[in-house]
């Protein structure tokens, strides 16, 4: 009896070492499959950046992520379907910026605005190259409009719907001037986006003025929140 209740136990135990190992083994290959995933993204994201869609290549992602090109190719299928998961996804962390600090009805309306123009603004700063890299696509590839109005429409939809009945209710309490929010939202991406759409213009244009570039667009995000709560402000 006593060798039989060893016997279960000893069993039970090593049963528990064997699952123990198989989810450390699934959590490490899981892991390494996310830190794959992520280096080809780093590297896909460069590429489309500084190439395009049409100069960037697969193989040239492969090699910058370490990976081969087959495993590149295991993990996204094609050039098409690793360059909708980053455009999605940029435009994703655009929107839940946006969401965040816009969206937060427990800050008062002007406070919301500035953070929205604050943190939009942060956004561009850390993705220089994104801006022009839209517009080029825009203008090579018109079928990728369709690919980008689908990723923002409904944050865009829900966002000024519920910023143009606040502005409304703003207006006619006399706390604000009546903007429609749609132009306000165009007026905060043309400010923010044009500093670094135009950077080498800006800088010829500047010279010397400013320490450094990064000087004139802390000034210039300042000048932004400025320029967009000024049209809210009551006649």
């Amino acid at each position: 009896m006593y060798r039989k209740k060893l016997y279960l136990c000893t069993n039970k135990f090593v049963n528990q070492i064997g699952q123990t190992k198989m989810l450390y083994k699934m959590d490490k290959e899981q892991n390494q499959s996310r830190d794959t995933e992520t280096r080809i993204l780093q590297a896909a994201e460069k590429e489309f950046f500084e190439k395009g869609y049409i100069g960037a290549r697969t193989a040239s992602i492969a090699e910058a992520a370490g990976v081969t090109h087959a495993m590149l190719h295991y993990y996204f299928r094609t050039k098409d379907k690793l360059f909708e998961r980053i455009l999605a996804e940029k435009i994703n962390m655009l929107g839940d910026i946006i969401l965040s600090a816009i969206g937060d009805n427990h800050l008062p309306l002007e406070d919301r605005i500035r953070q929205g123009v604050e943190r939009h603004f942060d956004f561009i700063s850390a993705n220089r190259d994104l801006p022009r890299f839209i517009v080029n696509e825009v203008l090579t590839r018109p079928e990728h409009v369709e690919l980008m109005k689908q990723n923002t429409l409904h944050i865009v939809s829900n966002l000024l719907n519920s910023l143009q009945h606040e502005i409304d209710e703003y207006a006619a309490q006399g706390l604000c001037r009546p903007v429609d929010a749609r132009m306000l939202l165009i007026d905060i991406v043309s400010l923010n986006v044009f500093p670094f759409m135009a950077a080498p213009i800006i800088q010829g244009a500047i010279g010397d003025y400013y320490e450094s570039y990064d000087e004139f667009l802390a000034l210039r995000k300042k000048e932004n929140v400025e320029t967009v709560l000024r049209k809210l402000k009551i006649h």
